[in-house]
C-alpha cells in the first residue's frame, strides 16, 4: 500500500491502533460509572500539560500525563468530599485547565495556539518518534490495568458498597481508574485530539451494547470496532485531506447508528423468542375459584 511507504503514515497508524484498543478499553468502565464525560474534563486539564509542555521546552506528552493524571486525583477527590459545591470545583478545575493551556503556551519561545490546534484535534503529520515511544509505553499500562483488573474494576463500576463488603479496596481502584483514563486521554490526543478523546472512549461502547448482552461480549466488541474506526479515520484523512480526529469520531457515531438500526430486529426477535419459550397462562374461564373455606384459611 503507498499509505505505508511513508514513515509518518506508519506512526500515525501505530498511534491509530494504540488509541483504538486503549480508548474503549478504559471507557467501558467509564460508562458503567456513569461517568462518560470523564474523559472530556481531563481532556481539558490536559490542556495546561500540553502548554507547560512547550513553556519549559519539555515532551508536551509526557507533561500532559502528568498534568492530566493530577487533575484526575484531584477530580476523584472533590467527587469524595466535595458534597453541594462538587459540581463548581470540577467546572473550574477544567476551565481553568484550558485557560492555563492557552496562556502557557503563547508565553513559551515562539510559541502560539496554531501549536495547540493539533493537540486539541489530532494531526497525522505532527506524531513523532518519541511520540510513539510515549504512546507505545503508556498503551501498554492501560491495557494491564484494564485487562488484568477486569473483574475488580467491573464490580467497582456495578456496585461500590457491595465491592466494598467483599473486601475490595474501592477507593485505590477508583482512583486507579481515573488515572488510568488520564493516561488514556494523553495517548489519544495526538491521533483524536483532547477535545474529542471523550467521544471515542464511550461510543464504540455504546454502540457494542446495541449488540452484546455480556461485559466479555461488549469489550471485545467495542475494542474492535475502536480499532476498525481509528484506522479507517486515519485512513480517510490521508487520502482525502480531512481532520483525523473529525474524521475517526464520525465514523464512530456512524458505526453507533449502523449498528442501532441492526440491534432493533434482533431485540425483537429475542422477545419473541423468549415470549415463546414460557408457558402459555390457563384461560380466565379456565382456573377454579377459589372456595369459602380455602379464604377463611388464608384469613380473608
Amino acid at each position: 500500500m503507498e499509505i505505508l511507504n511513508y514513515a509518518f503514515m506508519q506512526r500515525a497508524l501505530l498511534a491509530a491502533v494504540l488509541v483504538g484498543i486503549t480508548a474503549p478499553a478504559i471507557g467501558i468502565y467509564l460508562v458503567q460509572r456513569r461517568q462518560a464525560l470523564m474523559g472530556d474534563g481531563i481532556g481539558h486539564v490536559a490542556m495546561t500539560g500540553v502548554g507547560l509542555g512547550f513553556l519549559l521546552s519539555w515532551s508536551p506528552v509526557w507533561m500532559a500525563t502528568l498534568v492530566s493524571v493530577l487533575g484526575a486525583v484531584l477530580m476523584e477527590l472533590i467527587r469524595w468530599y466535595g458534597k453541594t459545591r462538587g459540581d463548581i470545583a470540577l467546572a473550574m478545575l477544567f476551565y481553568g485547565g484550558m485557560a492555563g493551556g492557552v496562556m502557557f503556551i503563547n508565553l513559551a519561545p515562539g510559541g502560539s495556539n496554531a501549536n495547540l490546534t493539533s493537540y486539541l484535534f489530532g494531526s497525522l503529520s505532527t506524531v513523532s518518534e518519541s511520540d510513539v515511544t510515549a504512546i507505545c509505553v503508556l498503551a501498554a499500562f492501560v491495557v494491564l490495568v484494564t485487562v488484568g483488573l477486569r473483574r475488580q474494576l467491573f464490580a467497582v463500576s456495578q456496585d461500590e458498597e457491595f465491592a466494598r463488603v467483599t473486601g475490595l479496596p474501592v477507593r485505590a481502584l477508583n482512583l486507579l481508574t481515573a488515572i488510568t483514563a488520564a493516561v488514556t486521554v494523553t495517548v489519544a490526543m495526538r491521533v483524536v485530539g483532547l477535545l474529542l478523546v471523550s467521544a471515542l472512549m464511550v461510543v464504540p461502547v455504546a454502540a457494542a451494547q446495541q449488540l452484546t448482552r455480556s461485559f466479555a461480549a461488549t469489550f471485545a466488541v467495542s475494542v474492535a470496532l475502536g480499532v476498525c474506526v481509528t484506522i479507517g479515520g486515519t485512513v480517510t484523512s490521508y487520502y482525502q485531506d480531512v481532520p483525523p480526529g473529525a474524521t475517526i469520531v464520525l465514523l464512530t457515531i456512524g458505526a453507533f447508528i449502523l449498528l442501532s438500526v441492526l440491534a432493533a430486529p434482533l431485540a425483537r426477535r429475542r422477545a419473541r423468542a423468549l415470549a415463546a419459550a414460557q408457558p402459555a397462562a390457563d384461560p380466565a374461564e379456565c382456573k377454579i375459584p377459589a372456595t369459602r373455606g380455602a379464604a377463611d384459611e388464608v384469613g380473608v
